[in-house]
């Protein structure tokens, strides 16, 4: 070039350029911007208008399993409901009318408790406050709660029929849910049973299991002497000797059973540690498998008599003479084992279910018989006034703490002679899952539904119910051990409370004949009276007559107050919300396609459904079940307000998106428990932005595309078509993965194609094309064409996911007032995009370009290119991998200037990759002129006479951008 003064100053050609133009921001700002397109949606009525598009097609029934309305969401309640909004608008997707309609449980124990607190902060008690006050303020404490909740889920994305959801308090559900107890009724189902139940004395009622979780608890243990009173001489002065972890169960101790299966013998105490209880030369009873660990325990040695049948031997209460004057037989129990303890099992029939079979067991009439072995303990956990020595003492206090009760017991034993050794136990203890008090075993009349009586048409509920759980298909597949484990050895259904608000145990019983009253025309009475008026109408003054009307007097029946299980509501929800919708907007099925819920639901919400169905119509409610795990802190620790280490889906919303939040939930293995924290939080964001670059290129290199440029797939070149064939195989995946619930693989698919294939390897190599070659080459129309198919598929595949990202993302493609993405379904996948071969083909020269491209990577790491485009690479290969390349430009693949494919015998000091067999790189420099538009270094730059600063390629795009201006 000339380096006179009249030198032409270089042309800048940035105006022929076709750069990429968009408004799709790099910094999303979702906190500010996803309100806004909730704002949007709720003006256009998104969700009717998807109900209106999708109607006729395949229904898709997700029934919401109802969160508790007392107080706002975590992350579990919102791991929840994205996991379920990203169902539904998959299914959508899909193809599927894929309804969703939300729901409350809105009765029980926790908002009572709430109300209860609120009364006492002002001085009241609530047995001051009428019935129907207190049942108003809990069903307005709910109420709150709702309208709390469904806007923080809202929040979240998740799209449903917010302004008509279902509640367990709804007159009508309530009347549904009275109706199916009835239904229970004329199955022979229900029926009133004395036996222990878990009893909770913080909120004075019983507890189903699925009310109940296990922490630790550090409890007293004993070792208690039962003196022989009845048996060989041999044994007289001797004692049984027992083990237990509650010591304020001994008042109520009635029996000791020891197992058939085990040996026993006489011990004698041969010498004592200081501070012991014991004294040498007594006689105890103890199984030969834990005689050692009894006398370790006790601090003192023991020397072995003589082996002993316990079968008929009788022992007195150790607290005899103190008013418990009655034997202690020694009965055979199939429960008792060598695992810990004596070998002799402490049995208090008031206090254990165990106890309580082997004692009715050997005389049905045991509970008749014997009064003053129940009503040990009052509702509040106190013992009766007629408990001798520990009338008033308390096992727990009304906060919950542990009571006198234990203590007084020990100190009476110790005065009495009858403690042999005394320590503590830390271990996993039931508690209230509502109140978090420690619970008790307590006998009370209670109503039971049987798990094995014969239901008219066949089976029980328990073989039903086993049946039902074998015709499920469950997510993960273990769920279905986990439940069937649970049904099989369950006990009957505990569906009394002895509490005010929820739906009462809507039943008269006849006073002289215990039996209850199955009559049709006051069932109905009680089931219309509940859909007007709700379940309040069982509690109203006259309530009785009403409904007995004139075919019965209100005096011989007991009309029962105890409300049901609020298990049972929530498991009736299936009749009113998808059998029998109580809304016309619901849709109607026989049953549900999924329930999803977290893994506890197996004793809780799947179960109770599962029951309550299998009982009245024979079969499971729902034909899938999906469950999701706990959601931890970092370290994998449960989170805790205490530790301070808890994240609320609402805080990342307003910090760093919503759309983060359900990332997360997708990238996450949601079958397993999952981990949050801020540098989790902060890895989900740091993809998401990996993501939104790449719907950004699209955009920016979409802009303007018309139909007209579209291009058939049979005219591209080979590079688009593996870029369609790819397109086509992920699109298998997705598809499966949505229908299968597996999110993560979905999102990794998805993740993975757009960095790797789209980013980093196809848009990589196309950049040049895009930018510069003639609008109307083949190359770039095939580009722009493979553009506008991948941003099609990946927004649609992304919106489940990324809903308020997609939405933004699609309306700059294709505005209009009423557009939305979560309007379409994926789109098609041509036949002929489908090509294996071709896809095995790329891998093999994807492979090779690794070696190229890392070739140079180390010319440019020892500075002697500064780009790519300075270099000539020659490729050594064998034939069969040269003939890959045929029709094809190594170079462009590269982006390279030029490069050469040789089937030549490889240099020595080539670049090789070690994972990459029969592939030898030898850096050479590119030769020619840098052309001053695309930059690639051609011989051709300099010849063109009109363009002699340009390859012949931008020559020829430049005349033609001239020609059309």
């Amino acid at each position: 070039m000339s380096d006179t003064t009249d030198a032409k100053p270089a042309r800048d050609y940035k105006a022929t350029l076709f750069l990429p133009a968009t408004d799709f921001p790099m910094k999303a700002g979702l906190p500010a911007a996803e309100p806004n397109w909730l704002a949007r949606w709720e003006k256009m009525d998104l969700y009717g208008r998807i109900r209106k598009a999708m109607k006729g097609k395949p229904l898709f029934v997700l029934h919401d399993g109802p969160p508790y309305a007392n107080g706002e969401i975590h992350s579990g309640t919102g791991l929840n409901k994205v996991l379920k909004d990203i169902v539904v608008r998959s299914r959508g997707f899909l193809g599927f009318d894929a309804p969703y309609i939300p729901g409350w449980d809105c009765h029980g124990l926790p908002i009572e408790w709430k109300i209860e607190e609120k009364y006492r902060k002002e001085g009241k008690s609530k047995d001051d406050v009428p019935i129907d006050q207190l049942r108003r303020d809990c069903r307005e404490f709910a109420e709150h709660w709702i309208d709390v909740q469904r806007a923080q889920f809202k929040r979240l994305g998740c799209m449903g029929q917010w302004d008509k959801p279902y509640t367990t308090m709804d007159y009508r559900a309530e009347a549904v849910i009275a109706g199916e107890l009835h239904k229970f009724v004329d199955l022979g189902l229900l029926y009133r049973g004395f036996r222990p139940v878990m009893w909770s004395p913080v909120e004075k009622t019983a507890l189903a299991e699925a009310e109940v979780e296990y922490h630790e608890k550090q409890s007293p243990t004993i070792y208690v002497k039962f003196p022989v009173v009845k048996g060989p001489d041999d044994l007289k002065g001797a004692s049984v000797v027992i083990w237990t972890t509650t010591p304020w169960t001994i008042p109520g101790n009635r029996a000791i059973a020891f197992s058939p299966a085990m040996d026993y013998a006489l011990y004698e105490v041969d010498t004592v540690s200081e501070g012991a209880l014991p004294k040498v030369g007594e006689r105890l009873l103890l199984s030969d498998a834990l005689a050692e660990q009894t006398a370790k325990h006790s601090k003192i040695t023991l020397k072995r008599i003589a082996k002993v049948d316990p079968h008929g031997l009788i022992a007195a209460h150790p607290l005899r003479g103190q008013g418990y004057e009655f034997d202690v037989p020694l009965l055979p129990g199939d429960h008792v084992t060598a695992d810990t303890g004596t070998g002799f099992v402490h049995t208090a029939p008031g206090h254990g279910e165990e106890d309580f079979a082997l004692l009715t067991s050997l005389n049905r009439n045991y509970t008749r018989e014997n009064p003053d072995a129940f009503g040990v303990v009052q509702e509040d956990g106190s013992f009766a006034p007629h408990v001798p020595v520990f009338a008033g003492k308390r096992i727990l206090t009304p906060e919950g703490k542990d009571g006198d009760a234990n203590g007084a017991v020990i100190k009476t034993l110790i005065e009495a002679g009858r403690l042999l050794a005394k320590g503590s136990l830390r271990h996993q203890y039931p508690h209230s899952w509502r109140s978090k008090a420690p619970v008790i075993f307590r006998a009370t009349p209670q109503w039971f539904a049987s798990m094995d009586r014969e239901i008219p048409g066949g089976g029980t509920l328990r073989t039903r119910a086993m049946k039902a759980i074998g015709d499920t298909k469950w997510f993960p597949k273990s769920g279905e051990n986990r439940i069937a484990g649970m049904v099989k050895d369950r006990p009957d259904w505990v569906l009394s409370r002895q509490r005010a608000w929820g739906v009462p145990l809507a039943i008269f019983v006849n006073k002289q004949t215990d039996a209850i009253l199955n009559d049709h025309d006051v069932n109905a009475r009680i089931v219309e009276a509940f859909k007007k008026e709700g379940a309040d109408a069982w509690f109203k003054p006259g309530s009785a007559e009403r409904f007995l009307g004139n075919k019965y007097k209100a005096e011989d029946f007991e009309q029962v107050k105890d409300i049901l299980d609020v298990w049972f509501d929530s498991g009736s929800t299936h009749v009113f919300t998808v059998e029998q919708p109580l809304e016309p907007e619901w849709p109607q099925k026989d049953h549900a396609d999924l329930y999803l819920e977290g893994s506890d639901q197996h004793r809780g919400w799947f179960q109770s459904s599962l029951l309550e169905s299998c009982a009245t119509r024979g079969r499971a409610p729902y034909d899938e079940v999906l469950t999701a795990g706990f959601v931890l802190d970092r370290e994998g620790d449960k989170m805790s307000k205490s530790v301070g280490n808890v994240i609320l889906p609402q805080t990342i919303a307003d910090k760093n998106g919503a759309d983060i939040f359900r990332l997360w939930v997708a990238s996450s293995d949601f079958t397993q428990d999952l981990r949050m924290g801020n540098d989790i939080i902060q890895s989900n964001t740091d993809a998401y932005r990996r993501l939104r670059n790449t719907i950004r290129f699209m955009l920016a290199n979409l802009s303007g595309f018309d139909e007209k440029e579209r291009i058939a797939h049979r005219e591209m070149p080979e590079l688009e078509r593996y870029i369609l064939a790819k397109l086509a195989e992920i699109d298998a995946v997705v598809r499966d993965g949505y229908t299968n619930y597996d999110f993560n693989r979905v999102y990794n698919t998805v993740f993975s194609f757009c960095t790797n294939e789209l980013s980093a390897f196809y848009f990589d190599i196309r950049k040049d094309a895009l930018y510069c070659d003639a609008a109307t080459s083949v190359r770039r129309r095939a580009a722009r064409t493979v553009t506008d198919l991948a941003f099609r598929h990946v927004v649609t595949w992304l919106a489940p996911i990324l809903c308020f990202t997609m939405e933004e993302a699609w309306l700059l493609r294709f505005p209009g007032e009423n557009e939305s993405v979560h309007l379409h379904t994926f789109p098609h996948v041509p036949k002929d995009w489908h090509d294996e071969t071709l896809v095995q083909k790329w891998a093999r020269i994807r492979e090779l370009r690794r070696v190229v491209t890392g070739a140079l990577e180390v010319a440019r790491r020892d500075k002697v290119i500064g780009a790519s485009l300075e270099a000539r690479p020659v490729l050594f290969v064998n034939a069969d991998d040269a003939k890959l390349f045929e029709g094809l430009d190594l170079g462009e693949i590269a982006i390279t200037s030029h490069a050469v494919v040789s089937t030549h015998e490889a240099p020595a000091d080539g670049f090789t990759l070690p994972d990459v067999e029969g592939a030898t790189v030898r850096f050479e420099h590119a030769q020619g002129d840098k052309c001053a538009r695309c930059w690639m270094i051609l011989p051709e730059v300099g010849q063109h006479p009109k363009h002699p600063d340009l390859c012949n390629r931008c020559s020829a795009a430049v005349d033609a951008l001239e020609k059309t201006a």
